[in-house]
């Protein structure tokens, strides 16, 4: 089981309704998040292009903050879910150093946290709290190496990207165009 993510770029539409599932169901402190929305322009007048996309901890295949966390903190568990151990992490920061997708953030508690595809919510067969909130219904996740899962059937129908693949972290979030 490998579970990912897909992110329809066409459908976003930039509400930030996922943020804000994410800090309710997390308990994230204010003035911080789990998941953003980003907007990219490209082109010049009068081609230009538009895409709306919320980003989050890519849950990598080769975790560089996993690799760098000098306590353990920093861990994969079953179905390669990227987690901080909350008690075991001592706040140095290795980890936010090394995301290439700034996808982790210093804790007023003294700790670094990110988002978990809200795996006490997975493990019980639901969807992560972004996921279930969309109203545009544009965020797929499941088990990539299901092909009838909703990400695989969404990767399987469309072109998509990853995002900073040169950095080799092998990120599982894919952003469908």
């Amino acid at each position: 089981m490998r579970y990912g993510m897909a992110i329809d770029t066409k459908k976003c539409v930039g509400c930030s309704d996922c943020v804000v599932a994410c800090q309710t169901e997390n308990d994230v402190p204010l003035g911080y998040c789990r998941d953003w929305v980003t907007e990219t322009v490209a082109g010049t007048y009068p081609n230009v292009e538009l895409e709306l996309r919320t980003e989050r901890c890519n849950h990598c295949d080769n975790p560089p903050c996993v690799r760098c966390c000098p306590t353990g903190a920093s861990h994969v568990i079953q179905g390669g879910i990227v987690l901080v151990t909350h008690n075991e992490c001592i706040g140095c920061g290795a980890c936010i150093q090394s995301c290439p997708y700034d996808a982790r953030f210093s804790h007023p508690n003294g700790y670094v946290d990110k988002c978990t595809f809200c795996a006490h919510l997975v493990e019980k067969g639901g969807q992560p709290a972004c996921v279930a909130v969309c109203p545009t219904k544009c965020m797929f996740f499941g088990d990539l190496d299901d092909p009838d899962s909703d990400v695989s059937a969404a990767l399987k129908n469309r072109r998509y990207k990853a995002l900073a693949p040169e950095a080799g972290t092998k990120p599982q979030i894919y952003y469908l165009l």
